[in-house]
């Protein structure tokens, strides 16, 4: 989990592939996004889905490219069943990527889509958000019991 994933150099259909087991999984478990590394792939593929009319958002070799101000914020991560803690994380950014169907891209994002771009890019560079927790912020929520 904590190492540096690669470029990815060709889009094929077996990226196409990992890409929806990607946003399946994810789905599967209520998650904001996931990167590739977090289901054993070291590929710069990261999915995000804010569950909006938007669908999910597919980015290949992301990188951020500028960020603006910071602030405090709650976050989980599904490496991490159940903990939750605070981080700092910019309140705005500037990304690039390639899209699924090989087209580069840029995003200015804010809110939960700047802090999921950064959560993940996060893990394609090896570092976890326990790695950015405030300390004594860090806390366990018992699941539910759906029996």
């Amino acid at each position: 989990m904590k190492k540096k994933s690669r470029e990815v150099d060709v889009i094929d259909e077996k990226l196409q592939i990992l890409i929806d087991d990607m946003i399946e999984t994810m789905h599967k478990y209520n998650g904001v996004g996931l990167a590739a590394v977090q289901v054993g792939i070291l590929k710069r593929v990261i999915v995000i889905d804010l569950y909006d009319d938007k669908g999910p958002i597919v980015m290949i070799n992301p990188v951020i490219i500028k960020t603006k101000g910071e602030h405090e914020m709650d976050e989980g991560c599904l490496s991490f069943p159940n903990q939750f803690a605070k981080v700092i994380r910019p309140e705005e950014v500037v990304a690039e990527y390639t899209n699924r169907e090989g087209k580069r891209m840029r995003v200015k994002a804010k809110e939960l889509l700047a802090q999921a771009i950064c959560h993940e890019v996060d893990h394609l560079n090896g570092e976890v958000f326990m790695d950015k927790i405030i300390p004594g912020t860090l806390e366990y929520i018992e699941p539910e019991n759906n029996n």
